[in-house]
Parts: C-alpha cells; sequence; structure tokens
C-alpha cells in the first residue's frame, strides 16, 4: 500500500489508513533487514509518507517498532489472572504461541534480535503493549508468592529464559504446540524450576528474551 503525503491541518484528525500502512511498513522492514538496520526514512519511503508525518507521531524508531507490535502481533488483551501460578503460566504460553504463529518467521527473529540489542525496546514492550507470554509479570510472580505457591525469593529466570526458547524453537521449526504439550511444559519443567530457590549465594543471569531483570 502506498499513498503520498499530504500537508496535515492543524487538529486535522489521523487516517487509520495511514498509520496502518505506517506500523505495517515497520513490521515489514523488521523482518527483512532487522532491527538495528530499520531507518526511519525506510520507513517513511515503504509506506510512502513523509518523514516529518512519522516524526509527528513517534519520537524515534523504538516508539515506532512498540506501537507496531502494538497494532499487530500482540494486539489482543490477555488477562493473566486465574487465580492459581499454573494457570497463569498456561495463559501466557497460550498467549505467546498465538502472538508466534500470527508473525512472520523473520518478524520473530527480528524482534527478538532487537530485544538482545536495545533492553529498553523489550521493557516498554512489555509495559505498554501488555503481557507478550515471553516474560513473567512480577506480579504473576507476587501472587504466586501470596498464595504460597512459590517462595519468597522465587526469581522469574526459569521461567523467562525456558518459554521463550523452547515455544520459539519449537514454532519456527513447525512443530506442533498444543495444549497438551503447553501442559507438559509447564508440570514438568516450568513450575518445579520455579519452585526451586537460587542456590546459597548465587543469583540467576538475565534472561535471553526479556529484559525485565537485566
Amino acid at each position: 500500500m502506498s499513498y503520498q503525503e499530504e500537508p496535515r491541518a492543524p487538529g486535522r484528525p489521523r487516517d487509520p489508513g495511514r498509520e496502518a500502512a505506517i506500523l505495517g511498513a515497520v513490521l515489514e522492514l523488521v523482518a527483512e533487514v532487522g532491527y538495528d538496520r530499520l531507518s526511519i526514512e525506510a520507513v517513511a519511503q515503504r509506506a510512502g509518507a513523509s518523514k516529518a508525518t512519522l516524526y509527528r507521531r513517534w519520537a524515534n524508531k523504538r516508539d515506532l517498532v512498540v506501537a507496531a507490535v502494538r497494532a499487530g502481533p500482540a494486539s489482543a488483551d490477555v488477562v493473566v489472572d486465574t487465580g492459581s501460578l499454573r494457570g497463569d503460566l498456561l495463559v501466557l504460553g497460550q498467549h505467546l504461541v498465538r502472538t508466534l504463529r500470527s508473525s512472520e518467521g523473520g518478524l520473530v527473529l527480528g524482534l527478538l534480535k532487537a530485544g538482545l540489542e536495545d533492553p529498553e525496546l523489550c521493557r516498554l514492550l512489555e509495559e505498554t503493549v501488555g503481557p507478550t507470554g515471553a516474560a513473567l509479570p512480577p506480579e504473576v510472580l507476587q501472587r504466586a508468592v501470596a498464595r504460597g505457591e512459590l517462595p519468597a525469593d522465587a526469581h522469574p529466570f526459569a521461567f523467562e529464559e525456558v518459554t521463550g526458547s523452547v515455544l520459539i524453537l519449537r514454532i519456527l521449526n513447525g512443530l506442533p504446540v498444543d495444549q497438551a504439550y503447553l501442559e507438559q511444559l509447564v508440570d514438568a519443567v516450568l513450575l518445579p524450576a520455579l519452585v526451586r530457590p537460587p542456590g546459597p549465594g548465587s543469583a540467576p543471569g538475565p534472561a535471553i528474551f526479556s529484559s525485565s531483570h537485566l
């Protein structure tokens, strides 16, 4: 989709079609060239917009990517409060699977690499888009501790290191990820790992797929 940018009169409402074209161009370019090579100029050219239009709405490419992900693969609202840690982990896993299946493989890899290059981008995605399923929200951990399901020194590292790695790898390779698989992942791997506190004098390192605890 392409269009010619026209001067915007004061108070003129945003054109949803134009904004969708811009945000769609962002996702296409992240998939094609990666986050590090993404530029405002390239987005403007791909969407048929002016750079001035983009800068009026988004301060930088990080804000553009957050807006594009919010409008695209992570747009579905998800409430993570089932009353049990097991239920919450399943909801997070289900949401991550839905998001990955709705995204092109290059985009998934581009966003993963972007998170490693720009930890602030990961933080903004979790805070503004909502739970992605790759990170364990602090409130989920806190509620589990309050219910007595986890020890007070529980750490989200095990969830954040394993969940994204496993699900992304399986989906990118076309392997099945059904409810039975998610339940086995939660019951056999995630719950036991989260229940086990860190050893004396040790602290988990940063998880690969989340910047929440970097």
